[in-house]
């Protein structure tokens, strides 16, 4: 029978108590709790810097790391790394999967899952594309006094990098811990540079080889090209992001009038932004960081890229607010169920949440039932996809049926979003967690 005798829960909203899988500060060409690159400051004198040796996964041993003496980081759950492609097929037709698998491994330990990104080369010579490559085609220097760098224009340029992407999709899509791929074009760091002069079918064939190789991974897709990201949306949902964030040209211009032909993306696919140089130099330059913060909130940001560089102490509570809302945020906000069953009894639950952050998950996470003492638990799978909690209320029921030897006695009613093979979301929540599981109710078995 459906029992008719219930008992509502109200919960009052707290904070989650650690950071949640897939949002928030990413964590750069380092692991989570790794040093920090030391802080680096922007000459006066010509607004300008070289950072290229900070860009390219692994970090040069000569790199000076002691920026946890001079700032802090959030906590991240997130690792964006990015390598060369020379480094991963350092001879034509030969693959140094080795490389990302200990990506994959070390931030599997750290607690991370990966947005990753294959760079068809820097700017700097050290950093160019494969040196076979130089040897079939003419690939152009970094030109004197300039800081970045064309891509080499023959179509075989792209041909060869789609197919080193290729490569990557097909060994990698299954692994859960690369949970993101960042669709590198032409151009330095992948970023488009001279895109006009590739025919459009030449670039969109590219494009192709993402969408049709990540059929499990995520993928995000230059902002800066929304007529790119649209493209790539025929196809499956993508996600953009840009790396200009906080340089107030960009915040006010270009991104703005970008951002109206991607508006409604976020809604199935992530958006990710990362920063015109960095915290610390935004402090020195004076940028308003409240009006950023909100700015990115406001395009429904789930990921940002502060360069694994320390941001001033003295922002701590205007980072901890950020994170408060970047992303997905799921609060407890009420739980209805019987209070008494007997065995075989059919249950309605009714689970109201608060998405308190800007965006939805992309990720499925299981939302499952459990009925728990001292002596035993019951657990039930639910239809729920939390996918669809938006911005905003949602409420869902569950209805389970009790089994015929359930054992009579008092029982914890829990809820838990985790899986066998997914990472547990926390809630924003005072009610009490126990392990993977938050209690919401008691329930007689009589």
């Amino acid at each position: 029978m459906l029992r008719e005798a219930t008992q509502m829960k109200i919960f009052e909203y707290k904070e989650e108590e650690g950071q949640n899988p897939y949002v928030g500060f990413t964590s750069f060409q380092h692991f989570r709790g790794e040093a920090l690159y030391s802080d680096i400051i922007v000459r006066p004198e010509n607004n300008y810097t070289e950072t290229e040796n900070v860009e390219c996964y692994p970090i040069p041993d000569y790199v000076p790391q002691n920026g946890r003496e001079e700032g802090f980081y959030p906590d991240t759950t997130v690792a964006y790394i990015r390598i060369l492609w020379k480094e991963f097929e350092p001879k034509q037709g030969e693959y140094n999967f080795a490389l990302i698998e200990d990506i994959l491994t070390k931030a599997k330990a750290c607690g991370q899952t990966v947005m990753f990104r294959l760079m068809p080369h820097s700017t700097r010579a050290g950093d160019d594309v494969p040196d076979w490559l130089k040897e079939i085609i003419f690939c152009p220097e970094r030109p004197e006094g300039e800081r970045v760098k064309d891509s080499p224009t023959d179509p075989l340029f792209l041909k060869y990098f789609g197919e080193a992407i290729r490569q990557i999709g097909e060994h990698f899509d299954d692994n859960p811990i690369l949970d993101t791929v960042d669709i590198a074009l032409c151009g330095a760091w992948g970023e488009g540079y001279g895109r006009p002069f590739y025919p459009e079918e030449l670039i969109e064939n590219l494009v192709d080889i993402y969408t049709s190789t990540f059929k499990k991974t995520r993928l995000i897709a230059q902002g800066n090209a929304p007529e790119i990201v649209n493209y790539a949306n025929q196809s499956r949902a993508v996600g953009w992001r840009v790396d200009g964030t906080g340089e107030p040209r960009h915040m006010n211009d270009s991104y703005t009038e970008k951002e109206k032909q991607v508006s409604e993306i976020w809604k199935k696919a992530p958006v990710s932004f990362e920063a015109y140089w960095w915290l610390g130099e935004w402090q020195r330059q004076g940028w308003d960081l409240d009006r950023i913060i909100e700015k990115l909130l406001s395009w429904h940001v789930s990921t940002f890229n502060a360069k694994s560089l320390p941001i001033p102490n003295d922002w701590q509570d205007k980072i901890q607010y950020w994170n408060s809302k970047m992303g997905y945020h799921f609060a407890l906000d009420y739980f209805k169920y019987p209070t008494n069953a007997s065995a075989t009894d059919v249950l309605e639950f009714e689970l109201g949440i608060d998405n308190c952050g800007v965006a939805p998950i992309y990720n499925e996470i299981p939302v499952k039932i459990r009925l728990t003492n001292t002596e035993t638990s019951y657990v039930y799978d639910t239809d729920i996809d939390i996918r669809e909690w938006m911005p905003g209320k949602t409420v869902n029921n569950v209805i389970i049926t009790l089994p015929f030897d359930i054992k009579k006695g008092s029982y914890y009613v829990e809820i838990g979003l985790c899986g066998e093979d997914t990472p547990m979301i926390y809630l924003c929540t005072n009610a009490v967690r126990n392990g993977k599981y938050y209690r919401v109710g008691k329930l007689e078995i009589v």
